[in-house]
This record gives C-alpha cells, structure tokens and sequence, in this order.
C-alpha cells in the first residue's frame, strides 16, 4: 500500500508538474530526484550524477545532431521551393492527381529533415495555395496533409529512432533499416485511400492537364534528383553494412554542403542557421534524455519495472492483449506529450514487460512509433493539426475532422504491423544473415 501511494504520489506531481508547463526533461528528472531522495536518502546524488552521465554518454547518440544538421542544411536549400513543381508531373496521371504530391512531397521531406511538423508545414506551404487555386476539395487537402505530415518520425533517417534506440539499448541501424517498409506501407494506403476517395467523388477533382514528356518531368526535377539521390546513399550505406548510423550521418552533412553549394544556397549565414537550428533541438532532446535517465533511476533502484514484468507474467496476459492495453496508453499519452517524452518517460516501465512476452524491441520501436504518429494528428496536442489551422485560417475542429481518415488509416497500418511483424522484420532480418 506504501509503495502504491508513492508511485500515485510521484505520477500526481510529474502530471502537475508537466500541467504548469515546466520543460519536460526538467520535470522528469524532478520527479525521479525526489523519489532517489526518498529511497536512496544520502545516495542520491550519485545516483543521479551517474544516471545523467550514462542516459548521455554515448556514441550512438552522436548521430542525432549529425542527421539533424544534415536536414537543416538541405531545408534551407532550395529544395523546397522545387518540391512541388518536381513531383506534379509524375502523380498527375493517378486519380487525385495533385493531391498526391503532399503524400510523396512529405515522405520524401521526411527522410531529409525527420520531423513531423517541418514536413507538414514546408509542403502545405507550397501545395496548398496552387491546389486551391486548382479547385480540390480543401478537407482532402488538409487530411492529406496532416496524415503525411507523420512520416517524418517514421521514414528513416528518424530521431525519434535514435531517442528509442539509446533508451531501449537497440541497434539504431536495426532501426533505421525495420522503418524502410512500414513507411513505404503507409505511403502506399495513404494513395490508396485517395485513390478510391477521387474515383468516388470525380466531380471534387478537377479535371487532368496536358501530360508532360519524360524530358520534362526529368528536367523540372532536377532539384530533387540529388537530394534523393544522397538519401538512398546514406540509408543505403548503412543497408549495406558499409557504415554505422553515425559514419552515415557524416556523409549526409558532407553531401548536404555539396548540394547546398552547387545550388548556390550555401552562405556563412545559411550554415550559422542550419548550426543553430540543428543544436537547439538537440540540447532539447539532450535534455529530455537527461531527465528520463533519472526518473529511469528512480525505477531501477525501486525494482518497480522488474514487479511489473514478473505481474505481466503472473496475470498470463496475452501478446495482443498487452499490446492493446499499451495501444490504449500511448493513444491517451499522445493527447498531452511530445513523442521524445512519450518515449523516455515510459521505456524504463514498458520495455521489460514487451521482453517478457518475448516481443521482438526492433518490432516493438516501429509499433511505438506509429503510435507516435498517430499521436501528431490528435487532439489537444496534435502538432500538425494546429500547423494546418495556422496555413488555412480554419478552425482546430474542421482541420481535425479532415484528419480522422487518416487516424484511422494509421490504425489499420499498425493493425497490418501487428498481423505481420516481418513487415517490419524482413529487412533487418536480411542484413543481420548477411
């Protein structure tokens, strides 16, 4: 009963803590110095200059601020303002026709600057102003959006991979390689779905322009052939087991400066930017690991993940149903927290009963993932939504509304993840046998 009342008396003072809008990592490490006060007395100290110092020391996580200037750089290229115009010619011909370019223009987006947000809000910038011109409908508009926007955590080079992989002790290049097919799975529905939205609603799409030579689809993409170029090269290194996360992201930045100069975008400015952009969010995330390391303390030094693991064990819970019930969490954390916070905040509890059911944690960091996405489009907290509701003027309920397609097409992805993890699996599973 004590020990019930002090973890209900911690998780009251975390939430209000995270309610007075206090910085997550902060927060986090408050609540686990408290708990280390409470049970480890004159020890806790240590015990939190040694959690901080091991949640940050290592090299693996040296790939982040590397993948993160990498994005910077080319997003300051002039990459974007070619997006829209490089990939019109090829999607023209599919029912939807233009719609379809803010669900490739985001993935592409998403595995130059791995972020949610940047992706939703850098081709709804482009696209939506000609698309409205054109005549589509506006709720297909902002749904196609917001939805895509996720991919940017899920298509890999992704953050939220790293953050996940030095939390979880998990091969990020495991990572990395286990997220190529389930984003490529949700960019495939996502078409699908507008596909058969625009077969049933022909008069909300406008009609087809003239079609565009091979020449001049080539010629008009010329921007973008690079830039994806470089990506293939950077995962595809590390697919080949030619170089690590890390190695790989240092080629992605060389390459990135290469691009960003021969377009005649690279400045001493362009570079101090895409510098201080890219250490901001990193010192965050830092930051966030830091906090996370000492609350993941407090639940070492407790033995509170190991009682749960071996409840988990006693109760006979079931592969899905534990799945379920972590689904049903994370939806609900997904309301209030960002997904670095859901993230470290929870593995130090979660990751224990996952192995106990013998669930694979490279399949498992995909699954969290995609909850993550999800998360993006929901409300009160959905980032996109409110990024959307800032480029249409609309309200936060008519840009929600757009998005619950796509909230359940996500679902029905994870579901397809679930039924069959190789989907995740299969390509870590070839490197690792080669």
């Amino acid at each position: 009963m004590s020990a019930t009342l002090g973890i209900s008396a911690l998780l009251a003072l975390l939430f209000g803590l995270l309610a007075s809008g206090l910085w997550v990592g902060v927060a986090l490490g408050a609540v686990g110095l408290v708990g280390l006060l409470a049970l480890g007395g004159d020890n806790a100290g240590s015990l939190v200059a040694t959690a901080i110092w091991g949640g940050i020391n290592s090299w693996p996580l040296t790939a982040m601020p590397l993948f993160l200037l990498m994005g910077e750089i080319l997003f300051r290229t002039r990459l974007s303002e070619d997006m829209f115009r490089g990939l019109a010619p090829w999607v023209a011909w599919l029912p939807g026709r233009l719609l379809h370019v803010n669900i490739v223009g985001c993935s592409i987006l998403a595995a130059i600057v791995g972020s949610s947000g940047v992706c939703c809000a850098t081709i709804g910038r482009m696209s939506l102003p000609e698309l409205k011109r054109q005549g589509y409908d506006e709720t297909m508009m902002i749904g196609t959006l917001t939805g895509s926007g996720t991919l940017g955590i899920l298509i890999p080079p992704s953050i939220m991979m790293i953050v996940y992989g030095i939390v979880g002790q998990v091969s990020i290049a495991r990572l990395f390689i286990a997220g190529v097919l389930p984003g490529l799975l949700i960019v495939a529905i996502f078409m699908g779905y507008v596909i058969v939205w625009s077969l049933a609603n022909p008069g909300k799409v406008p009609a087809a322009h003239e079609r565009t030579r091979l020449a001049e689809k080539i010629r008009r993409s010329g921007r973008l052939i690079p830039a994806l170029f470089l990506i293939v090269v950077v995962i595809g290194s590390i697919y080949a087991g030619l170089a690590t996360p890390t190695e790989a992201a240092v080629l992605g930045v060389v390459g990135s400066l290469v691009l960003a100069a021969a377009s005649g975008s690279l400045s001493w400015q362009t570079l101090k930017n895409s510098i201080s952009a890219g250490m901001r969010t990193s010192v965050l995330i830092m930051l966030i690991l830091a906090g996370a390391s000492v609350l993941s303390a407090l639940m070492d030094y407790s033995s509170l993940p190991d009682q749960l693991a071996r409840a988990v064990k006693t109760m006979n819970l079931s592969k899905w149903e534990l799945l379920l019930a972590l689904t049903a969490l994370y939806l609900i954390l997904g309301c209030f927290l960002d997904g670095v916070s859901m993230i470290v905040s929870t593995a130090a509890v979660v990751l224990p009963m996952v192995q106990t059911l013998g669930i694979d944690l490279v399949w498992f960091g995909i699954f969290l993932i995609v909850l993550i996405e999800i998360a993006q489009i929901t409300p009160p907290v959905g980032f996109n939504l409110y990024i959307l509701q800032s480029l249409t003027g609309r309200d936060l309920l008519a840009v929600t509304r757009a998005s619950i397609p796509f909230f359940f097409l996500l679902l029905a992805a994870l579901l397809l993840l679930c039924i069959w993890p190789e989907i995740a699996l299969y390509l870590p599973r070839q490197v690792m046998a080669r």
